[in-house]
């Protein structure tokens, strides 16, 4: 038997009137930041306190029970919205881009909570956005005539009941799936450092005297004789990010490689990311590719010393010394720089043994990856499961 449908606003207030209230500055008051909503759990994270003088005016009011949507376009993709609850004094303040649902004795707060997080809700209310690009919100007439279907209030705590019980399965099933993640991460990077831990004994060599090294430069932008015609790759430091580089999304023109202090690398140069942000400094690449660089990558010339993919994984395993190391230089910018790079002490096995050490990390990583692969997937899959959940919960009334 399908449930009647009715439109949200007959059974709850949409932006209800705020009241008169009486209180001393100094008391403190619940308040909810637009970012205390976890858009996956769907709940208030944290609530914070403030002196009621500080939010009494020119903030969003809402009362314990009270669902709070968030109208603002960035925080549409899972929808950020909660049922509030544990408010000082049964009340509290939140971000002005939240509207505020109050049920009446015909509907439960839960059950609107669920029926908004549904994708199809969220999807519809996409379609209603008003304002400017960028500033865009959904109007409070989308949940003023939302149909949204009322079985008994008895019927609608038994099923938030059970879909609350089936997401917290779910979110632990998320945890979990993001530990194997991470670990497969880890283990990545605690494998490479075993691998070259088994050469602490072997000789080294400094990095500047055994290889040749440079680095690039910008172009001016302002000369378009330089980027056009775009016919050289030319690598930001950005895009120096553990992974082959074939491809760039920049290119200069012969004119600037002749014209602008570059030189073009050939494929096998190692790249190192001196500066950038986050983190960009101390990653590290491989040049598929002949290419330019900007003046952030330090680049390494292929040579007779160390095999490429062996200096590739050897400085990928050092990647958090390497920022150590600039970290330690002080001053404003923690970078990297030629001086600091060109004096690495970097182990030289000969060619062979190289050669072997790349070929068991290379293994040893694809199992690695094959386990990463599985986890994403799995992370993937579960994300999915709240729509699912949600969907098939409201399935009598379509």
């Amino acid at each position: 038997m399908s449930w009647p449908q009715k439109k949200l606003s007959d059974v709850a207030l949409v932006n209800p009137r705020r009241p008169s209230l009486e209180r001393a500055d100094a008391e403190l008051t619940s308040f909810v930041p637009m970012e205390a909503v976890d858009e996956l759990l769907g709940e208030v994270i944290q609530t914070i306190t403030q002196p009621f003088s500080k939010v009494k005016k020119g903030y969003t009011y809402f009362e314990n029970g009270d669902v709070i949507f968030a109208k603002i376009t960035p925080c549409m993709q899972n929808g950020k919205h909660a049922v509030v609850d544990g408010l000082i004094d049964g009340f509290g303040f939140g971000s002005t881009e939240f509207h505020v649902v109050r049920a009446s004795e015909e509907i439960v707060p839960e059950w609107i909570h669920y029926f908004l997080r549904r994708k199809q809700t969220l999807d519809t209310a996409l379609k209603t956005f008003t304002g400017t690009v960028g500033q865009q919100r959904v109007p409070a007439s989308f949940l003023e005539d939302l149909d949204i279907p009322v079985p008994p209030p008895e019927e609608q705590r038994q099923i938030a009941a059970r879909l609350k019980a089936q997401l917290a399965e779910v979110e632990t099933a998320r945890q979990a799936a993001r530990v194997q993640l991470s670990d497969s991460r880890l283990l990545r990077s605690r494998l490479l450092k075993e691998f070259f831990a088994e050469l602490d004994a072997a000789p080294k060599k400094k990095l500047g005297e055994y290889a040749v090294t440079t680095s690039g430069s910008t172009p001016s932008r302002g000369n378009k004789r330089y980027w056009q015609p775009a016919e050289i790759a030319w690598v930001k430091t950005g895009e120096v990010a553990f992974a082959p580089i074939t491809a760039t999304e920049e290119a200069i023109s012969k004119t600037a490689l002749a014209e602008c202090s570059l030189s073009l690398l050939p494929p096998k140069t190692i790249l190192i990311a001196m500066y950038g942000q986050g983190k960009t400094r101390g990653q590290s690449a491989i040049l598929e590719i002949p290419a330019t660089t900007n003046q952030a990558c330090f680049a390494v010339l292929p040579n007779d010393t160390w095999e490429p993919d062996f200096l590739y994984l050897w400085l990928k395993s050092s990647y958090q010394d390497l920022r150590d190391l600039s970290e330690d230089r002080g001053g404003n910018q923690a970078n990297l720089n030629g001086a600091l790079l060109k004096a690495l002490d970097v182990p030289v096995p000969g060619k062979a043994a190289q050669q072997e050490i790349v070929a068991r990390i290379q293994a040893a990583m694809t199992e690695i990856d094959a386990l990463e692969a599985a986890s994403k997937a799995a992370l993937e899959d579960i994300n999915c499961l709240p729509n699912r959940i949600l969907a098939q919960a409201f399935d009598p009334c379509a």
